[in-house]
């Protein structure tokens, strides 16, 4: 039986080895993007600034597509995606300033990281925690169930704090929100100057 176990261990190494390779994909100047990752994995954004869509999809796929009246004009933009497993980070840098839109779809089971420095970004559909932080502008988080949560923690340096899924309605400077919950997600948010909103 112990030998039965050894050997069943020793079959099952190229398999678990295979699922925790590395990958590395960077593209330049390509009208979209895509790579495999897992559902229920943690996934981390670095994201130009820009009006950014993050929604989650059904697929276990992150993908980025490009859209607005500049959306042709993708030639700069750099997407880089580096992933270990469950662990996934996902760049893009470049691209138009002005009418140009990024929509990244994610697996809607995840947990989410997201760090942007500028812009209108909304987060939709997503299912897990959620940690999002902008420097300056409008960010919309769709959270959801507010008991599918154990801590909130949102934050405005200076702007509107508008958190309707927990009853908050704030604005002026350095308004936050802090709350425990029966869940098992946790949820953070900042903005730096601007608007954020949890609905």
């Amino acid at each position: 039986m112990k030998q039965l176990l050894v050997s069943l261990c020793l079959s099952l190494l190229p398999i678990i080895a295979l699922a925790q390779k590395p990958v590395d994909l960077v593209e330049t100047g390509q009208d979209h993007f895509e790579a495999d990752f897992p559902s229920g994995g943690h996934l981390r954004l670095h994201i130009r600034s820009g009006e950014i869509r993050i929604v989650g999809s059904d697929d276990n796929k992150v993908r980025v597509h490009y859209g607005g009246t500049n959306a042709d004009r993708f030639r700069d933009v750099r997407v880089s995606f580096h992933a270990t497993g469950n662990d996934g980070e996902l760049r893009v840098r470049g691209g138009r300033r002005n009418d140009f839109e990024v929509e990244i779809a994610v697996p809607k089971t995840c947990d989410l990281t997201a760090r942007i420095p500028g812009g209108e970004v909304t987060v939709k559909g997503i299912t897990g925690d959620k940690d999002a932080e902008l420097t300056a502008g409008e960010l919309v988080i769709d959270v959801g169930r507010a008991e599918d949560y154990s801590s909130i923690d949102a934050s405005v340096y200076t702007g509107d704090l508008n958190a309707e899924a927990f009853g908050v309605d704030k604005g002026g400077f350095f308004r936050s929100l802090h709350q425990h919950g029966p869940g098992k997600y946790r949820l953070h948010a900042h903005v730096g100057t601007g608007e954020l909103q949890l609905r």
